[in-house]
C-alpha cells in the first residue's frame, strides 16, 4: 500500500478513537445515581471576572455513594460556587454549611433512569455519525488517489480496511452503550 493510504488509514483510526474517547467523556457526565466528582463537569464559576470549572476553584470529594462535598480554597467562593451549580441546572440542591458545600445526590426515578438512557442512546448515535463520517471522509481522500492514478485494487483494499475500522468502532460504541444503559437502569 502506498504512504498517502497509509496516512489516511491512520488518521481514520486516530479520528475514530477520538470518537470513542469523546463518548467516554460524555457518558461520565450522565449519572447513574452514585456520586461522583464528574456530575459536576459542567459546573463554571465566575471567579474574579472569569467562567473557571468548578474542579480548579474547590477541592471535590465524596465521602459516600450520595454526597458530593465541595470545600472551595478561598471561603468567599462558597456564595458563588452555590450560585453556579444552581444555574448549572444539573438536578442539585447544595447546602452550604459555612466550611463546606453538600450535595446529596437523590436516588433516580424510573422516569428520569429511562431520560438518562435516552440522553445515553443520543450521545452514542452521535459518536457513530462521527465515526461514520471519518469514514465519508476517507473514502473521498481514497478516490481523489485513484483519480490520481492509484491502482484500482489498491484503493479497493483501502476502503475495505476503512469500512472493517468503521465497522470495529461502530460496535465498540454499541458495547459502551450496553454497559452504560445497564449502568443506569440499575436500581
Amino acid at each position: 500500500m502506498t504512504e498517502e493510504i497509509e496516512f489516511i488509514l491512520d488518521s481514520a483510526k486516530e479520528s475514530m478513537t477520538g470518537s470513542i474517547a469523546h463518548l467516554e467523556k460524555e457518558f461520565l457526565n450522565i449519572r447513574a445515581g452514585k456520586a461522583s466528582p464528574a456530575m459536576l463537569g459542567s459546573v463554571f464559576v465566575d471567579y474574579y471576572g472569569a467562567q473557571t470549572p468548578l474542579a480548579q476553584i474547590a477541592n471535590l470529594n465524596v465521602p459516600d455513594a450520595r454526597t458530593i462535598t465541595i470545600q472551595p480554597y478561598e471561603k468567599s467562593m462558597l456564595h458563588p460556587i452555590e450560585k453556579a451549580i444552581m444555574i448549572a441546572n444539573i438536578g442539585f440542591n447544595p447546602m452550604n454549611n459555612g466550611d463546606v458545600i453538600i450535595i446529596s445526590v437523590p436516588p433516580l426515578t424510573e422516569e428520569r433512569r429511562r431520560d438518562l438512557a435516552k440522553q445515553a442512546k443520543a450521545e452514542a448515535e452521535d459518536a457513530k455519525i462521527g465515526i461514520r463520517n471519518v469514514r465519508k471522509d476517507a473514502n473521498t481522500e481514497i478516490k481523489k488517489l485513484e483519480k490520481d492514478g492509484t491502482s484500482e485494487d489498491v484503493c479497493k483494499r483501502a476502503e475495505e480496511e476503512v469500512q472493517q475500522l468503521t465497522n470495529s468502532f461502530i460496535k465498540k460504541v454499541d458495547e459502551l452503550l450496553v454497559i452504560k444503559d445497564a449502568e443506569i437502569m440499575k436500581v
